[in-house]
């Protein structure tokens, strides 16, 4: 029960880092820095679907929108 504990609250803050992320993506007003968080943002979504704490597909959908968003702005 310790362990799971101890997991659970490990993966709720990389989710909740992530969450943090992907909002500083979409918030960013230029394309410049929309483009040096989605670097951060894409990185840290590969790591936790590789160690499953997000499934791989949710990962890959992420990334894909964030990506479309950034090459949307002006």
């Amino acid at each position: 029960m310790r362990q799971n504990k101890k997991r659970r609250t490990h993966n709720n803050a990389r989710r909740s880092k992530m969450r943090t992320l992907v909002k500083k993506v979409l918030d960013a007003k230029d394309k410049e820095q929309a483009e040096k968080h989605l670097k951060e943002a894409v990185s840290l979504i590969d790591r936790l679907a590789v160690k499953n704490v997000i499934h791989p597909n949710r990962a890959a959908r992420k990334k894909s929108q964030l990506t479309t968003h950034v090459n949307n702005l002006s």
